[in-house]
């Protein structure tokens, strides 16, 4: 039986198939582009900067699609979040990126507006604007959640449940205290693939051992959520460290996309004589917040749709996805010290950022490559790995529900044959 339809979110209903890569329409399609920007991206919390990105007095803008946001921080140590649109016009307010200021003036007709969002002033609007207007006239505001020295957003009316995140995310950096950091390096990517693409490979080490060796060097391609391999060396490496963290006070607690939620937390062992990870296996930089030891392991958070981090006893490395389009993804990718570290002295920067920036950069030319032959005629899905790969899957059904259809994949392709089978 042949499917018929123009609409190729309906059309994903007949194609897609549990357990593997999804149907090419998913990945190349302006349409689902349109359509994730709506219900994946707007509709869910984002992840924007380390807090430590927006300091006391410090604003930061970022663009995703249709949607800007001006983070603030007041001078109270309150941090704001509001829509980059002026409530004269509609300008944009801000370029993305950091700057400073007490206030925020629009640059087209100089109506200005406090860090908080509130209306301070306009010219020229008659005598009796300011009473009359003023107070209906603040910044839109965008829901804004700070946790464990991370920030994320969220630009629907009402935002989903962000207090199981923000649980799972405290209880394992709070030792590590990322807000307590400075900004040592910042990298900044534009790749040409699909933001999924980039999030597939994020969630499967099946591809480490061939393409990453500064990442083998102290981890274990094992762990990842959804992958089953282990070995004696993995577990006898959990079995010795485990203790050690407890003696810390770093939880062990790991947390895995709980009720199809949208972050993991974890804490994982670094290989035998790594004490964090770096190509020496020695320290790269001051311990972080309350560590008194380097034996901290490496914390991994990931977030749906748009960032992993990795806190180790020494620096934290975020990545940030910001899809372009349908093709095109940028990434910018940032470390963070101790506050008050110096360069040159207290951390050399090449080290530092060697592991992630070498590991980051494998990446993004191995999900180029992907996309380049998702977008070939020859291309079909293909089985994912039972073994390694089933946090792909649960990404796929992730996504599915959040595009809105969350069993007519599988319903639809099993009448579609009449076998009771997908295709």
């Amino acid at each position: 039986m042949t499917i018929s339809t123009a609409d190729p979110l309906d059309h994903l209903n007949y194609t897609y198939r549990s357990g593997y890569s999804l149907p090419q329409a998913a990945y190349t399609a302006d349409s689902v582009f349109r359509a994730e920007l709506e219900k994946v991206f707007y509709a869910n919390w984002l992840f924007v900067a380390a807090s430590r990105e927006v300091p006391t007095g410090g604003r930061l803008t970022w663009t995703i699609g249709d949607e800007s946001v001006v983070l603030a921080r007041t001078r109270d140590g309150v941090l704001h979040a509001h829509h980059n649109v002026c409530r004269h016009r509609g300008s944009r307010l801000l370029p993305d990126g950091a700057s400073t200021g007490r206030t925020i003036v629009c640059g087209y007709h100089s109506w200005t507006y406090g860090t908080d969002g509130s209306f301070r002033a306009a010219s020229d609007m008659g005598e009796s604007f300011s009473q009359r207007c003023g107070t209906e006239l603040s910044l839109r505001p965008v829901h804004v959640r700070e946790t464990g020295g991370l920030i994320f957003v969220c630009f629907a009316e009402q935002a989903p449940p962000f207090d199981a995140a923000h649980e799972a995310i405290e209880d394992q950096l709070r030792p590590h205290q990322p807000e307590r950091t400075d900004v040592a390096a910042r990298f900044h990517y534009r790749v040409a693939a699909n933001w999924k693409t980039l999030v597939e490979n994020n969630r499967e080490c099946y591809h480490c051992s061939p393409n990453h060796p500064e990442f083998c060097l102290s981890n274990f391609e094992l762990g990842v959520n959804g992958d089953s391999r282990t070995n004696a060396e993995y577990e006898n490496a959990l079995a010795a460290q485990r203790p050690r963290w407890l003696e810390q006070g770093l939880s062990d607690r790991q947390v895995s996309f709980p009720d199809g939620g949208f972050h993991r937390v974890a804490r994982l062992p670094l290989r035998d004589d790594f004490e964090t990870e770096s190509m020496s296996g020695k320290l790269l930089a001051p311990l972080l917040g309350d560590l008194t030891r380097p034996h901290a392991g490496s914390v991994r958070v990931v977030t749906l749709p748009n960032s992993w981090t990795h806190v180790n006893a020494d620096y934290v490395v975020t990545t940030r996805l910001t899809p372009v389009d349908v093709g095109l993804t940028d990434i910018d990718l940032t470390f963070l010290v101790r506050e008050g570290a110096v360069a040159g002295t207290d951390y050399d920067l090449a080290e530092l950022t060697t592991v992630w920036k070498e590991t980051s950069e494998q990446d993004w030319e191995l999900c180029e490559r992907n996309y380049a032959g998702i977008r070939s005629r020859g291309y079909e899905p293909g089985p994912l790995s039972p073994v390694t790969e089933t946090s792909i899957v649960s990404f796929h059904e992730w996504w599915l529900r959040h595009l809105g259809t969350p069993a007519g994949p599988r319903a639809g392709a099993a009448a579609a044959n009449g076998t009771g089978e997908p295709r």
